[in-house]
């Protein structure tokens, strides 16, 4: 008799229990807002040498390392960043060292510094400029972040020679609503593949956006400096310098965007 009560009441409960669908996903945690979300585009391509990867590497560790760096994140609206770092080469040649982190204590910040110290260094051929803005931005739609603002921040030593016309891969970033800076690495003698004026070129071919802007490295002492300055600029609340790259994207480019590509056309005879 209890064997018989026990059973019916097992069978009262179950048909009351509500069920579970046998493909229900767990709930995913809602994307997390932040003040700026963060590409670092770094060109290792073979025109830098390994004491130039070294160096630029070493810019950006001790960017995180710093002071400046943790309270431009502090002053931030929310408080947070979230940045991933990534070298690039070719087209066919990119490589994410750090994926997707949310940065908001200078305990945080010097953990991605010490990471990204301990990571190995690529090098490919060819310098795909277009192919680094693409994935920013496939990257960037991956992100799981709300952000405030979105930057792409693309440093190398030379112009585009490889994919698309680099001004395509900009444009398109600026009809996301996404900034492009630039720090153009500035330090042999000119090259066969060089162009002249490598920061004139950054400046009207490759960055794009509210504020954007572009910080040459000419002699290798000013690796930390600029790098820093660069990236507390960009995590900077209030974008600086608005007007004049309005002014500097409404003329004529003065060097040609294609010139990387004529320079390999010519050279390979392709």
């Amino acid at each position: 008799m209890r064997r018989w009560l026990f059973g019916l009441l097992s069978l009262s409960a179950a048909a009351f229990w509500p069920a579970t669908a046998p493909d229900a996903q767990p709930a995913t945690a809602p994307p997390e807002e932040v003040d700026v979300a963060l590409v670092l585009a770094v060109d290792v391509s073979y025109s830098m040498d390994l004491d130039e990867l070294a160096l630029q590497r070493n810019g950006y560790i001790e960017a995180f390392r710093s002071r400046q760096l943790h309270e431009a994140i502090a002053k931030g609206s929310i408080g947070k960043i979230a940045v991933t770092y990534f070298e690039w080469a070719g087209g066919d040649f990119q490589h994410i060292v750090k994926p997707w982190t949310v940065i908001e204590t200078p305990q945080s910040a010097i953990a991605f510094a010490e990471e990204l110290g301990e990571a190995p260094t690529r090098r490919g051929r060819r310098t795909s400029i277009s192919g680094a803005i693409d994935l920013s931005m496939a990257l960037l739609e991956q992100s799981n972040v709300v952000a405030l603002r979105r930057v792409i921040d693309i440093s190398g030593d030379g112009a585009n020679n490889d994919g698309r016309p680099v001004t395509q891969a900009r444009d398109a970033a600026r009809d996301k609503g996404i900034s492009i800076n630039g720090l153009p690495v500035m330090l042999k003698a000119a090259s066969y593949f060089d162009i002249d004026n490598l920061d004139v070129y950054y400046e009207d071919c490759v960055i794009t956006g509210v504020g954007a802007f572009v910080i040459p490295i000419r002699e290798r002492h000013q690796f930390v400096d600029a790098t820093r300055t660069k990236l507390v600029r960009e995590i900077a609340e209030v974008p600086a310098g608005e007007a004049l790259i309005q002014k500097a994207q409404s003329r004529p480019p003065r060097v040609g965007c294609m010139a990387g590509e004529r320079q390999w056309r010519d050279r390979m005879g392709n």
